[in-house]
């Protein structure tokens, strides 16, 4: 018989902290989902200072859940509900330049295809679905690089939980990170988090050639690219300047997200960029004590818009907490098993049955 939710808050509530409370009376616990015989949830704790002082609440959580009846397997995640902590200072490699002079579209050595992930606004889920989507991809065999171009709000850092500056031999070359069998590079692991990145267009643009020239990518089936959000500098120069694939555009089914989307798709068009789909995010939300689904953005407004254009339809993915708060702890849910791990995998399967990756 499968162990019910009360039985593992129950078995929870046993574990104390040091201040006498236990983990369950505090509401630590979080996202708790249990498929057949495996449990997964996170411990959220208030801030990053009690957080690292938390691992072995955390694993005596994951010990005591493992050991209840119907259980094999269970799955713990420790987040803070506070900002990360600072990440070492900068690097002396330089990054923000004007961009050096170039004929026309480059390649990026190494890499077969290169995918834009855009959208029309902020807010729809796009670095979501880039970040998961790429784990998805490595899950499925293939080797994945994943750009987070967004040099103004770079959130990559944090999702896919890597805060190590990357290393340079000599200056110039940019040794990337890996994190989920993903090879990651961001504009937010080279400079101070907590500062603002004031730079006008050209800097941005060299910014991006540096991250896609100098940047020892490897050899990739596909890279990435979380682009910002709108129709902005970056986005003209990676059209522009590299080789790409194609594009794919993620947008809320609302029509305020849609308007920005056709802008997006515009954009796009006018760059000779093939838009190789539309993704519908945030498309249903299923509550998880009753059941019931709702459509908090409107239903099925992306399809309509992809029909409409003529170009695929790609998928609609939900609202989702576990989603919310495995991002938050760095750790994405297509890392996982699971209902939205499912979701991403499908999604990757279309990419490759698709030739986009």
């Amino acid at each position: 018989m499968p162990v019910t939710r009360d039985e593992i808050l129950g078995a929870l509530s046993r574990l104390t902290l040091p201040g006498g409370e236990d983990i369950v009376a505090r509401d630590m616990v979080r996202a708790l989902n249990i498929d057949n015989d495996s449990v997964r949830f996170v411990i959220e704790a208030a801030d990053p200072a009690e957080a690292a002082k938390m691992e072995g609440v955390r694993r005596a959580a994951e010990e005591i859940v493992r050991g209840l009846p119907g259980v094999t397997s269970a799955s713990v995640v420790l987040t803070a509900h506070g900002p990360a902590a600072k990440a070492p200072e900068p690097p002396s490699l330089k990054v923000g330049r004007h961009p050096t002079p170039q004929a026309g579209p480059a390649k990026v050595a190494g890499v077969d295809r290169i995918l834009a992930i855009g959208s029309g606004k902020g807010g729809v889920g796009k670095s979501t679905v880039s970040s998961n989507l790429a784990v998805a991809l490595a899950r499925e065999g293939r080797r994945v690089g994943l750009l987070d171009a967004d040099i103004y709000g770079p959130s990559q850092p944090r999702m896919m939980g890597v805060n190590k500056r990357p290393g340079s031999p000599d200056g110039k070359i940019i040794i990337p990170l890996q994190a989920h069998g993903v090879t990651m590079m961001s504009i937010g692991l080279m400079v101070d988090p907590d500062k603002a990145v004031v730079w006008r267009g050209p800097m941005l643009m060299g910014a991006l050639q540096q991250m896609l020239g100098q940047v020892q990518w490897g050899e990739l089936d596909v890279l990435i690219v979380d682009l910002p959000p709108g129709t902005g500098d970056v986005q003209l120069t990676l059209c522009q300047k590299t080789h790409l694939t194609g594009a794919v555009v993620v947008s809320t089914p609302q029509d305020v997200a849609l308007i920005d989307a056709r802008k997006a798709l515009d954009m796009f068009k006018t760059l000779n960029t093939p838009v190789l789909g539309l993704i519908e995010n945030m498309s249903t939300f299923v509550c998880p004590t009753c059941g019931t689904e709702s459509h908090i953005f409107g239903q099925g407004g992306v399809a309509a818009e992809a029909d409409r254009i003529g170009v695929p339809f790609l998928g609609a993915l939900p609202i989702d907490l576990d989603t919310r708060l495995a991002g938050d702890a760095g750790e994405p849910i297509a890392v996982g098993d699971g209902t939205m791990a499912e979701a991403y995998r499908h999604l990757a399967r279309r990419f490759i049955e698709g030739g986009m990756a």
